[in-house]
């Protein structure tokens, strides 16, 4: 799906039941760090440019979060509740589960061309943090597990019991792969072109692997 960077629920300075402490002056800071990770990269943007865009002071800063790690997992959080909301939008939304995965590389395809987009946020954060242990890495790897999960469990529904029946988890990697892609290669090869690739590229897997 596209990407976005909509601010989402964490737990990092929270409350003791779990929630994080919600106000204003965060929701403010989390947008703008948001916004500013997404156009020019994470490490690029300092805790300095966040305050005087937000803008907040340095102990509204630490109040709500910690440190700087702790604003980028609430930023890849927020990308990723909103992919799973409009996911999972597409999912309901469709007559069957080939159409929900037709919806699924539409709104990935579209996205492409949108003015604002820079790639995956994912993906260039991948390229940022790329010790394993780190927490901004398992946010990434998290995501990643339940995309592919989501769409081994959709191809699985449209394989059935199709004599021809491929692997549903192979079909879902190379979903992944094609769309990890066409997030590198828009800005390269040209959004319509890579959208049009990746369309021709799930249509083939929807009506030959199965």
């Amino acid at each position: 799906m596209a990407t976005r960077t909509r601010p989402a629920t964490d737990t990092a300075n929270g409350s003791s039941s779990g929630e994080p402490v919600r106000s204003e002056a965060r929701e403010r800071l989390l947008s703008t760090a948001s916004g500013l990770f997404y156009r020019e990269g994470i490490r690029a943007v300092g805790v300095e440019r966040i305050l005087a865009e937000a803008p907040a002071t340095r102990a509204t800063f630490y109040r709500h979060f910690p440190s700087k790690e702790d604003l980028v997992v609430a930023y890849l959080r927020g990308v990723d509740t909103a992919t799973r909301a409009d996911v999972q939008a597409a999912i309901e939304a469709a007559p069957s589960p080939a159409d929900a995965l037709r919806a699924i590389g539409t709104a990935l395809a579209d996205s492409l061309a949108s003015p604002e987009f820079r790639g995956c946020a994912f993906l260039k954060a991948a390229a940022e943090y790329p010790d394993p242990e780190d927490p901004v890495r398992q946010v990434i790897l998290d995501h990643r597990a339940w995309y592919t999960t989501t769409l081994t469990d959709l191809f699985a529904q449209v394989f059935g019991d199709s004599p021809r029946r491929g692997k549903p988890e192979h079909a879902a990697r190379h979903f992944v792969m094609m769309r990890d892609g066409a997030m590198s290669g828009a800005h390269l090869d040209g959004a319509e072109s890579v959208g049009a690739a990746f369309h021709r590229g799930l249509e083939g897997m929807l009506t030959m692997l199965h």
